[in-house]
């Protein structure tokens, strides 16, 4: 059985070490789960994640020349489409245009110009201190 990249499987945890879980994905047949591949937080621990006989759902990341499957749990979970946040505006500025390149420019060069003016504050303040021991 040829396993394709991309395919997501179900499979049963058959091993597991500090670096990742073995999974049997068909009989003969097993891959591995790295442990930044388990899950999208951190793990510090394979152990309080997977025990050994679970099931999990896996996906098939690829597979090497000497045919050992690359498997991931994350990858096999899907991310619940996000729809994009929408600010609270009144109707009129919802239906205003973008700012053009120009305005995002000009407003970009003044925050620029008012920082260096107070970092250049800031250091003259700091030298004369410097200056006057």
């Amino acid at each position: 059985m040829d396993f394709d990249v991309g395919t997501i499987l179900t499979g049963k945890v058959t091993g597991i070490t500090k670096f990742g879980a073995f999974v049997t994905i068909a009989p003969g047949k097993s891959g591995l789960v790295h442990i930044s591949e388990i899950t999208s937080s951190y793990v510090s621990d394979i152990r309080e994640h997977l025990t050994e006989g679970q099931e999990v759902a896996v996906k098939v990341m690829g597979v090497d020349r000497s045919g050992r499957i690359n498997l991931s749990m994350k990858a096999a979970i899907a991310a619940p489409a996000e729809e994009p946040r929408r600010k609270s505006q009144p109707r009129s500025a919802e239906m205003a245009p973008d700012p053009s390149f120009e305005d995002k420019l000009k407003r970009f060069m003044q925050d620029s110009d008012s920082r260096m003016s107070g970092l250049k504050q800031y250091s003259d303040k700091k030298g004369a201190r410097r200056r006057g021991r």
